[in-house]
């Protein structure tokens, strides 16, 4: 089917985290020079303790030499710790704020996809990506490069010292320190695994929760409480066993560095040592030795937790490329006029065809609805109803055959023109965790309240409204939940009205409102569809009387097709389904009467 979102080839993808990362090069490389420079004021701090050491074994050492040293020693702390605090800041607040852009990409990105590929994906698996994968991705960025930096400045300044007070005892340690980290390595493979799999049951988990608050009333009114409360155990158990694994693959990193540290700290002792005791390297320059040792400690140690961080970041970033390298079936594309602006509302169908999983659902439709004038589509359940007039909007695209609106096929129109013409209301609307005024003029200017309250007039809402303690400005809940389902469709209906569309495409969305109710709506409605193209939608052929024509769809083909009159007094589904209808209607009413 057409209309799935696709991955582009890697050489295709237009989305790269290294342009990302130099938009903020100034500010990383500032960073990096702080580290330095705080490494280069922390690696200087011993040889003072050195000139102190080396006088106090010569015998030489004074007063006034060693509260020198000592103030020396002190001044030298204050600026480093006032550097040491930025060195730390500035990039962590940019890693923080890369995340920012790239959370506002990824969310841009998200929305521009078609419909497709929202149908194929789990919530709780986006919004894991959203969230945890790129919280993984900034620590990388910030703490990796921090870290990073720090270590391997350490090193290169370290062994540089080293080697000047004694090549040998250097050129050891440094290769000590190359099997320590080269030691590690054998994990990273397990590790990046390993974390794919925990971020895919974190997914699984979110999914769990997010369809569980979905549908309580419907977990609760089938009592299955229990069962959800077992399954998301499950689900809690495979996440605590994914995160187990992950850290038995990750924490033997540690252990590991400490214990070539401590064989480091043995062999320096041991040899060092020695050498004093030959007179080959002063007591001062053993007490340097030492203390570069344990300052390089926690910078090289961070080097195994580093390594792991980045083979985590990169399994998250695969995961957020995933959708950033995924392109919209849907889009401009080089036919598309730039220039058009305005649609007058003439919609036709040529020829049109389309497939789900290679099963056809609309074969063969030909349609003319010239502007302002009212389409009425009725068939059974199932036969591409729905699927026809979401093809108007570009949600979908035919396989074969092609859509117009006003002679031009529909990828010759601009999406963001198109969908401002075409005001869509549905059976089943989404209304959105904010207020009936804003969900009403959904897409609409703030300065709008004027349209809105038309529109809700129209709709036949005005009057619930204003039953409301706080009328426009209620809140209307996480998908409408505080709305009865025949307030949700009216409220669909008012918003799509309030963008005064040329196109008006309405499905079945009075499915739900009593028959009086849906009589009063016609009324306020006719003399606005009037002005409009309109494609309803209906199983309710009370609905469909007033459209100036209606067709019959049955397994994606128009099987019947005329004016109400005429389809009334043919044989066929609509002659059928209007009788069922009106001799329900009757024991409706009689049930009434004698009930009364």
């Amino acid at each position: 089917m057409t209309g799935g979102g696709k991955p582009a080839a890697a050489a295709q993808s237009a989305y790269r985290l290294g342009a990302v990362v130099r938009a903020h090069a100034p500010a990383l490389a500032a960073g990096a020079a702080l580290v330095a420079g705080t490494v280069a004021v922390q690696l200087g701090l011993p040889f003072i303790v050195r000139r102190i050491v080396d006088a106090l074994a010569e015998g030489t050492l004074t007063r006034t030499a060693l509260a020198r040293g000592v103030g020396l020693y002190a001044a030298l702390l204050l600026p480093a710790a006032v550097v040491s605090y930025w060195m730390r800041r500035l990039p962590l607040s940019t890693a923080h704020a890369i995340e920012y852009r790239l959370r506002r990409d990824l969310f841009a990105h998200l929305v521009r996809l078609d419909q497709g590929f929202a149908r194929r994906q789990r919530i709780g698996d986006l919004m894991t990506r959203m969230s945890s994968d790129l919280t993984v991705v900034r620590d990388a960025l910030g703490h990796g490069l921090l870290h990073s930096t720090r270590a391997v400045v350490a090193l290169v300044l370290g062994c540089a010292v080293l080697l000047r007070l004694h090549a040998g005892l250097a050129w050891t340690l440094l290769a000590m320190w190359i099997g320590m980290t080269l030691s590690c390595f054998g994990l990273m493979g397990l590790i990046r695994r390993r974390h794919r799999r925990l971020q895919e049951r974190v997914s699984d988990l979110g999914h769990t929760v997010e369809e569980t608050v979905a549908g309580i009333r419907t977990i609760k009114g089938y009592a299955l409480e229990d069962q959800r409360r077992a399954r998301f155990a499950a689900e809690n158990r495979g996440l605590l066993r994914r995160a187990m694994a992950l850290s038995y693959a990750s924490e033997p990193i540690w252990p590991l560095f400490a214990g070539w540290f401590s064989a480091q700290m043995v062999f320096v002792l041991v040899y060092g040592g020695r050498l004093v005791l030959r007179d080959a390297l002063s007591l001062g320059d053993l007490v340097l030795v030492t203390q570069y040792l344990l300052f390089m400690q926690w910078p090289l140690l961070s080097l195994g937790w580093i390594a792991g961080l980045l083979q985590r970041s990169r399994t998250s970033w695969a995961r957020v490329r995933e959708i950033l390298d995924t392109r919209p079936a849907i889009a401009d594309g080089p036919a598309t006029d730039p220039t058009v602006a305005t649609l007058r509302g003439d919609l036709a169908f040529r020829g049109v065809r389309l497939r789900i999983d290679g099963r056809p659902v609309l074969d063969g439709i030909d349609l003319d609805i010239p502007a302002g004038t009212s389409l009425g589509i009725t068939g059974p359940t199932g036969s591409g109803k729905t699927l026809l007039v979401s093809l108007v909007a570009r949600l979908l695209d035919p396989d074969e055959g092609e859509v117009r609106i006003d002679g031009r096929p529909l990828p010759c129109i601009p999406l963001d023109v198109l969908r401002r013409h075409v005001g869509m209301a549905q059976q089943e609307p989404v209304l959105f965790s904010d207020t009936l005024l804003r969900n009403l003029g959904f897409g609409l200017d703030r300065d709008a309240e004027d349209v809105v309250h038309w529109a809700a007039h129209v709709a036949h809402l005005e009057a619930d409204i204003e039953r409301f303690p706080e009328r426009y400005a209620t809140r209307v809940g996480e998908r409408g939940v505080t709305l009865s389902g025949g307030q949700r469709q009216r409220a669909s209906l008012g918003r799509a009205l309030a963008r005064r569309p040329a196109i008006l495409v309405l499905d079945d969305v009075l499915a739900s409102v009593d028959t009086q109710t849906e009589a009063a709506i016609l009324g306020k409605l006719a003399p606005v569809v009037r002005r409009r193209t309109t494609l309803l939608v209906s199983h309710r052929l009370s609905t469909l009387h007033w459209a100036d024509r209606i067709v019959v769809l049955d397994a994606g083909r128009i099987v019947q097709q005329g004016t109400h009159a005429e389809l009334a007094a043919c044989p066929g589904y609509y002659a059928d389904t209007l009788r069922l209808q009106q001799l329900e209607a009757g024991a409706g009413a009689g049930e009434e009467g004698s009930d009364a």
